[in-house]
């Protein structure tokens, strides 16, 4: 019926390579985490873009139905910084480096995606969630010395944290993809809401 079963992917949590069978026949859905756009892209975005592609062709040519969402991250920390040193709109700026991306990826001719989420687009479903883990316990506030308030996700309220990677809270070390701060209860913490001052840019 389908080509689709020669397929086989490794599973990091299993640490082996295992034939790949969708969940629902016929139909494969497929999420992408895709760049903050706050520059030009780089070789490791086209990297990504044409390694996702590929899986994607190999799919739809094997007969399947696919789904394949890739999110643009077009507000962060990195994205203001620069707006400020351009003097443009943080979102002037994201939308302007959303639209040099999609256009270096076509010129490479990898397939658009069939959806493309933004983070802008969705701040209320963020701040909905990040709600739910602080009344859950697994996310905190801290009050910041400029006047803004913080949430970080607690690692250690996630019992499997790390199980991914095969390595244990206290053996990881912050400061390399994590921010380093002295708010936090944990180094390994993470950040899951800026808060700003009055005066900045932001989202109540």
């Amino acid at each position: 019926m389908t080509h689709a079963t020669k397929l086989r992917l490794y599973n990091p949590l299993e640490q082996r390579l295992e034939h790949f069978e969708p969940k629902q026949p016929g139909k494969v859905g497929l999420y992408v985490c895709g760049p903050t756009v706050y520059d030009v892209p780089h070789a490791g975005h086209a990297r990504s873009a044409i390694a996702f592609d590929i899986l994607v062709r190999h799919l739809r040519a094997s007969g399947l139905d696919v789904t394949f969402v890739r999110n643009i991250t077009d507000i962060d920390d990195k994205i203001l910084a620069r707006a400020e040193q351009t003097g443009e709109e943080p979102l002037q700026l994201s939308a302007r480096m959303t639209q040099v991306y999609m256009d270096d990826i076509a010129a490479i001719h990898c397939l658009a995606p069939t959806h493309q989420p933004k983070v802008s687009d969705h701040l209320q479903e963020i701040i909905e969630l990040v709600g739910t883990l602080i009344e859950q316990g697994a996310a905190y506030e801290v009050d910041m010395p400029n006047g803004a308030r913080d949430v970080y996700f607690s690692v250690r309220a996630f019992e499997t944290y790390g199980k991914l990677s095969r390595r244990k809270i206290d053996d990881l070390e912050a400061g390399a993809r994590v921010e380093k701060s002295e708010h936090k209860r944990d180094p390994m913490d993470f950040a899951l809401w800026k808060g700003a001052p009055d005066e900045a840019y932001g989202w109540p």
